[in-house]
């Protein structure tokens, strides 16, 4: 069974406030950094499953964000998804 690599990357909603976005904004100023706009924190997370399509590890993935990796209340998410080759498999 072929084995994929996944990039998820999960971010809050545009309409959702981000206190720890504002604090490493402020922080950034108060470093001489005012050029900084704007700050939203996110997550990252990899993993890798095996699924006999890709079409088959694209709706695990979806499943997997909507019911445990995310909150889809108030975070968005997209990943990346690639076929993992043997030269990939961690050792």
């Amino acid at each position: 069974m072929p084995t994929y690599q996944a990039q998820i990357y999960v971010t809050l909603r545009p309409s959702v406030l981000d206190p720890a976005g504002t604090a490493v904004r402020s922080g950034l100023h108060h470093m001489g950094f005012e050029t900084v706009d704007q700050v939203r924190i996110g997550k990252y997370i990899e993993l890798t499953v095996a699924a006999d399509s890709k079409d088959q590890a694209h709706q695990q993935l979806d499943q997997m964000c909507d019911q445990l990796l995310t909150n889809p209340v108030i975070e968005n998410y997209r990943f990346d998804l690639q076929t993992q080759t043997s030269a990939q498999v961690p050792v």
